[in-house]
């Protein structure tokens, strides 16, 4: 094992804790960590794959939309890869009715996107102005979905935060956001929610917090080591919470949607799991990562330990009072409740050991926490950097859900691998892999008695990977972002997660083996006709830059002929 190098999106680590006396039917001692299981998902279980709007859109500044947060930070430079923005990325808001037929193809039952705050309210404030041309393109978009009987799960935050609001008021440092946001919810369920029946609030706020207010890594890259993470945090909850309330009172009755929260996190496991600091530890991990706001949803308020080490870190600093923030009474019950389903997201796995942090070095949410993340050297990672294939762990995270709060409903909103490569490859034998074990044991989860619905596969499209810019690609479809069309073009992994949605699951072993051959051949075809394109787009660089250049030659060449001429008669 070495220490990870988690910069960036360290984010998605949101579950653990090995409360191994907790759960009475799964076995947290066992170690079948190789094993696979052939059998099938629950008639009526969800297939989909997922988007969001900053990523995939483009059209930044086009038919009316505001600035959003991701815009201005992705304008400055030195703040992502290559100075990479998401100002084109795959031009979906031009191309959405190519993707859903992408989407048919794939024969998937559901698609997750997000809608763009500034896109329909420029300012994020609704008594301003909101945009029609944008509420429009949101609207055509879900009813293509619903044409072609795919059912739409709508973020209404997938971190495009107006930048009005983050100039005037500071974002979600502030608590008139709370507000602000409910007005743009109220909207969309106004707007969509006679065919929008799957809300979800937020996505991954731990990265929102850490990494746009703790951090500084992502929009809007504010540096308040030690508080901003934890109030950002704070006033995402209490929005969400109001954001559930107003659907409930206001619009379930007519729509009858559900309305839920997607919370990303790795799964984190004991070192030592005899050594009782080492298990510690771990609960710790993840009570600091799903615990921060899955407990309050559930339960009504923050991790007792999270309480414990904030309050006990900060009293040491000489603060008065703690740095994480407190619900009051009436805030505990009005939060307590409020998530008709949980959305998963999750990617990898960690090894957790107990690591003190002295006080004086200066508190932040990293070292509030008090532990050390460690992979285990063996473990693929064929992509970014945090993220390394360890399928067991998404089993035990699960099972951990299940029992932590109660058995909720659960719909998977994030699950995927990317690469990391300068040269083109279709034949992502890695991610077969990757969705191979980690849906395998979603399904052993299952077995386990855990309340899955569904699962989202992230992602569908090649997209703009936030300050990692368009170096790391997590879709099932290659896009080429360097043609101006954005063409998309399948990857072997599209025709093997296309067979696992076929017989909703795993039939037998010769069979699954067989797909992975079958896929492997296709996207052979594919990558010829990938190698191709270049060619084509070099011929359409000479057709626009050679040729005009070699007409200015021949007109050059035939005035000063024609000056000859004219010379020599005279």
């Amino acid at each position: 094992m070495m220490l990870s190098h988690r910069v960036g999106q360290a984010c998605h680590v949101l579950v653990l804790v090995l409360c191994l006396s907790a759960a009475e039917d799964f076995d947290w001692s066992a170690n079948n960590h190789d094993s696979f299981y052939y059998g099938t998902f629950p008639n009526g279980f969800s297939w989909g794959a997922g988007s969001s709007a900053y990523q995939t859109e483009g059209a930044w500044d086009k038919d009316g939309k505001g600035l959003s947060i991701w815009d201005v930070f992705t304008h400055k430079k030195g703040k992502t890869f290559l100075n990479d923005t998401g100002d084109s990325s795959c031009e979906g808001y031009y191309k959405f009715k190519d993707d859903i037929s992408l989407i048919k193809e794939l024969n998937l039952n559901h698609y997750r996107f997000s809608i763009s705050w500034p896109r329909i309210m420029p300012t994020g404030i609704r008594s301003d102005h909101v945009n029609e041309k944008g509420v429009k393109y949101y609207s055509a978009l879900i009813d293509e979905l619903l044409k072609h009987n795919i059912t739409p799960i709508v973020t209404l935050y997938h971190w495009d935060l107006p930048q009005v609001l983050q100039e005037k008021y500071g974002g979600w440092q502030n608590i008139s956001m709370i507000n602000y946001f409910n007005d743009f919810a109220n909207l969309c369920f106004e707007r969509y929610g006679d065919r929008v029946k799957y809300w979800i609030t937020f996505n991954n706020p731990w990265s929102v917090a850490v990494e746009g207010y703790e951090t500084g890594e992502h929009a809007p890259g504010l540096k308040l080591r030690g508080t901003g993470a934890y109030r950002a945090a704070h006033h995402i909850i209490k929005a969400h919470a109001k954001v559930w309330h107003t659907y409930d009172t206001q619009w379930r009755n007519k729509q009858r949607g559900m309305v839920g929260i997607s919370l990303s996190g790795d799964w984190g496991e004991p070192v030592d799991i005899t050594n009782q600091k080492d298990i510690e530890a771990a609960e710790r991990y993840v009570q600091f990562y799903i615990g921060w706001f899955a407990t309050p949803i559930f339960h009504g308020d923050y991790p007792q330990v999270m309480k414990d080490f904030i309050g006990r870190k900060s009293a040491q600093q000489g603060l008065g009072t703690s740095r994480l923030p407190t619900f009051s009474s009436q805030e505990k019950s009005y939060i307590k409740g409020t998530s008709d389903f949980l959305g998963v997201g999750h990617f990898t796995t960690r090894y957790i050991t107990q690591k003190n942090f002295p006080f004086n070095r200066g508190s932040t949410y990293f070292s509030d926490r008090d532990v050390a993340e460690l992979v285990d050297p063996r473990w693929p990672d064929p992509g970014s950097e945090w993220l390394y294939s360890v399928p067991w762990g998404f089993r035990r995270l699960l099972n951990f859900i299940k029992t932590q709060y109660g058995n909720p409903v659960i719909f998977i909103t994030e699950n995927g691998v990317s690469e990391k490569m300068m040269c083109t490859e279709l034949c992502d034998d890695w991610r077969i892999q990757y969705y191979k074990g980690y849906i395998n044991e979603m399904l052993k989860a299952i077995r386990d008695g855990v309340n899955v619905k569904g699962y989202t596969a992230w992602s569908l499209l090649d997209k703009f990977e936030w300050d990692e810019g368009y170096s790391e690609r997590f879709g099932l479809y290659y896009v080429d972002f360097k043609n101006k069309n954005k063409p998309r073009y399948p990857k072997a992994s599209v025709q093997f997660y296309k067979r696992i949605i076929k017989s909703n699951g795993f039939p037998n072993q010769r069979e699954v083996e067989n797909w992975k051959m079958k896929a492997t051949e296709t996207c052979s075809t594919s990558n010829q006709l990938l190698a191709a394109d270049p060619l084509t787009s070099h011929m359409e660089m000479v057709t626009e830059v050679v040729v005009p250049t070699v007409c200015t030659l021949c007109i050059l060449i035939s005035a000063v002929f024609l000056m000859f001429l004219l010379r020599k008669r005279n």
